[in-house]
């Protein structure tokens, strides 16, 4: 009470009309708008933080599985070929503090047979020494199969396992892979094709890569592809989410002989769609507690009404029309910044806890939201930022102030005179 006796007036008769309103002494369904205001703001406030940070869960599930089958960053000749000295491009890019690792691949679009089945795929090239250093592929390996077992010269396969259940394989099994382009003969092209024996099955839970990529050792696929080496480098960043300011740091720095592609632009269809999907998402959203923020007007209006006789006789005893309009904008801005702290509190109790909090829903009514045998995703991820919470926060109490100005400022024009004739 001592803190709020040396605040202003106008802060002082605002807090107590809010508390008033709450405790009964003012009308009663002006009390009751104001609670549902309070709870709609809350309540959207809530909704938005815990919307956002499900869909930053899965686009982080998302994210990590696409990142452990391909490298952040690829480094390739501007106008196709082989790398003739690969070892000196990956030490020029590693002069980089961003990268801490490169190897060579080799990339190319191939046919995959099996009897009469076949499947269009990405075959890449790589040393299984140094695959680990930039993706997950080596432990992402079903049964007994390694990457150790891509041998040159030994015509070994490693399949995803999406593709390998389409195609009916199994490890030991042959498949043949069918090279772009052909061999000229006197009697025409023949296609240019291998055998090759599965030595390995992985799953990174990424249906595009589980059922399009293979991987054959560097050796074999420069020899069955006549690449005369890799196609590229390969890197991977010490932190993923500088991967295209890097990419464009390192295209300045090599050249315009050489084409560098980040993990964003190889999946640009993917990851312009997540960020549009979040960005109208948090649009939607943002309308709900736009509501609720505005509803904070008919409350004012209401209590403006309810206390013109209180307002005449501030305006009677000296007060201006500024202070006046500063106790309801005080009054409002209450409500606003109540529900807000309400509404993010409980956003991020419930983003935190989600992953308790939803298989106690689903136990309780007996539903599955994500059954695993539908989704690669069982479990509802979440991931809270405070690049989301931090704007939440400040559009709702911009919004909830906003709401204040109209009934503040009919409030400091009510005329004394008229106000006090019937009381």
């Amino acid at each position: 009470m001592g803190l709020l006796s040396r605040l202003p007036y106008e802060w002082q008769i605002g807090w107590r009309y809010t508390r008033a309103g709450r405790a009964g002494r003012s009308n009663g369904f002006i009390s009751f708008i104001s609670f549902v205001s309070i709870v709609g703001i809350a309540l959207g406030v809530m909704a938005l933080i815990v919307v956002l940070s499900v869909m930053n869960g899965f686009q982080k599930e998302v994210r990590d599985r696409m990142l452990s089958a391909v490298a952040h960053v690829e480094v390739m000749p501007a106008y196709g070929g082989g790398l003739s000295d690969w070892p000196a491009l990956a030490a020029r890019v590693k002069q980089d503090p961003a990268v801490v690792a490169a190897a060579p691949y080799v990339s190319v679009q191939s046919l995959l047979a099996r009897g009469e089945d076949m499947r269009g795929v990405v075959v890449r090239g790589v040393l299984p020494e140094a695959e680990p250093g930039i993706t997950d592929l080596g432990a992402k390996l079903q049964a007994d199969g390694t990457l150790a077992e891509l041998q040159p010269g030994q015509w070994r396969i490693v399949l995803g396992a999406e593709l390998a259940r389409a195609l009916g394989v199994r490890l030991g099994d042959p498949v043949t892979v069918i090279a772009p382009g052909g061999q000229v003969t006197p009697v025409g092209v023949n296609p240019r094709l291998k055998q090759f024996t599965v030595a390995g099955i992985f799953s990174v839970g990424h249906y595009e890569y589980d059922s399009g990529m293979a991987l054959i050792h560097l050796d074999d696929a420069a020899r069955l592809y006549r690449t005369e080496g890799p196609t590229g480098v390969q890197l991977k960043l010490a932190d993923v989410h500088q991967a295209r300011e890097v990419g464009q740091r390192l295209g300045m720095a090599l050249g315009p002989e050489w084409r560098v592609r980040d993990w964003t632009r190889s999946n640009a269809v993917w990851f312009d769609a997540v960020q549009v999907e979040k960005r109208m998402m948090f649009i939607i959203l943002t309308l709900i507690v736009a509501v609720a923020a505005f509803n904070l007007v008919s409350t004012l209006v209401m209590t403006v009404t309810d206390k013109r006789a209180d307002i005449a006789i501030l305006r009677t005893i000296g007060a201006s029309p500024r202070s006046i309009m500063g106790i309801f904008v005080v009054q409002g801005a209450t409500a606003g910044i109540v529900g807000t702290a309400a509404g993010v509190g409980l956003g991020l109790l419930l983003a935190l806890n989600i992953d308790v909090i939803v298989p106690a829903i689903e136990r309780a009514l007996g539903v599955a939201f994500l059954p695993s045998s539908l989704y690669l995703i069982s479990k509802m991820p979440s991931d809270p930022r405070a690049s989301d919470i931090v704007p939440i926060g400040v559009i709702s109490l911009v919004l909830a102030f906003l709401a204040t100005l109209y009934p503040s400022w009919r409030a400091s024009r009510v005329n004394p005179a008229e106000a006090l004739r019937y009381e």
